[in-house]
């Protein structure tokens, strides 16, 4: 018997009076905050301009969620549809489910299409919300303990989770695999800040050093889950998305070096203003100089038709009527 362990809490809604909160909604939500906080902290920092991050956010976040729940609603369609299974469950995004690699897909569109009505390169901004991502991730996680999910197989240690009995769970202690994913997350996050910091990374690779430390620890925490999932080759679908997504990121982080070495510079328009007829902002600002420069050009040119000062003057001796 286990005397030791982290208890499960007993239902997943807390209530503010009538208003019900979802633990796994308000993890979510603290995890936007913080990553949007440290975001906007770091692009500051790089010469951005205070609440571009959160400007961008505003697209990025709703496609992220849209994404995440395609992702798991697709390979794990075997939850909602079927016999015995009622599709309207596949919105029920409160009752958990949200695939991470669906929500950076589709919330990179998302990022992508903010970042164009604001005239500035996506990757610059992707590698100052790195760090705060992981954070996020580390957030949301704790979702799954109020929604008693997503843990690994049985175990006696210490700080084993206790799962209460209930629809397609067994009563007893288990490896609290969301504890272990979130801790990781957190030390992802400072891996990244650490190494930007080191090796000034640019042109997206603080990013791409996220995503890939991530598939590190993703890859063996969802080996130890015990969850339903699809197998390829004896292994979960999961992990290989992890070893793919990670040969690509590293791939990503040494062409990126060779071909972009050092840090761009953000050069930020005024809110509002963006990039015109799909110009960069510094294509913009080269079209803006050369008009300027034709502009001098012209006005110091003489003119042509203009007559000679003086051009009537009588020439020495000449007599005088």
């Amino acid at each position: 018997m286990n005397l030791a362990f982290i208890p499960s809490p007993s239902t997943g809604v807390l209530h503010l009076g009538p208003i019900p909160l979802r633990g796994y909604a308000f993890c979510i939500i603290i995890g936007v905050f913080v990553a949007v906080w440290l975001g906007n902290k770091r692009w500051v920092a790089r010469g951005g301009k205070p609440g571009t991050v959160a400007d961008i956010a505003v697209w990025a976040v709703p496609f992220g969620l849209v994404g995440g729940r395609l992702y798991h609603v697709i390979t794990d369609y075997q939850l909602y549809f079927g016999e015995g299974r009622d599709w309207v469950d596949a919105f029920k995004i409160w009752e958990g489910g949200l695939g991470i690699w669906g929500a950076i897909a589709l919330g990179a569109v998302g990022a992508w299409i903010g970042c164009r009505r604001r005239g500035i390169p996506l990757p610059a901004w992707a590698d100052a919300l790195a760090p705060g991502i992981a954070l996020a991730q580390a957030c949301g996680r704790w979702g799954n303990w109020f929604n008693q999910e997503l843990y690994g197989r049985a175990t006696d240690l210490p700080w084993a989770v206790e799962i209460t009995d209930g629809p397609n769970r067994v009563a007893g202690t288990y490896h609290p695999t969301f504890l272990y994913e979130s801790l990781w997350c957190v030390g992802v996050a400072l891996l990244v800040i650490w190494a930007d910091r080191r090796f000034t990374l640019g042109h997206g690779r603080a990013f791409a050093l996220y995503v890939a430390a991530y598939c590190v620890g993703r890859g063996w925490i969802e080996y130890m889950r015990v969850d339903e999932a699809h197998h390829i080759l004896g292994l979960r679908l999961n992990v290989w998305t992890s070893i793919v997504v990670f040969v690509l990121a590293v791939v990503y982080l040494v062409l990126s070096a060779k071909l972009r070495p050092g840090r761009e510079e953000i050069v930020e328009p005024d809110a509002g203003a963006g990039a015109k007829d799909g110009e960069t902002p510094a294509e913009d600002g080269k079209a803006k100089d050369a008009e300027a420069e034709g502009a001098v050009e012209a006005d110091a040119e003489p003119e042509k038709d203009a007559e000679p000062k003086d051009a009537k003057a009588e020439a020495p001796g000449a007599k005088k009527l």
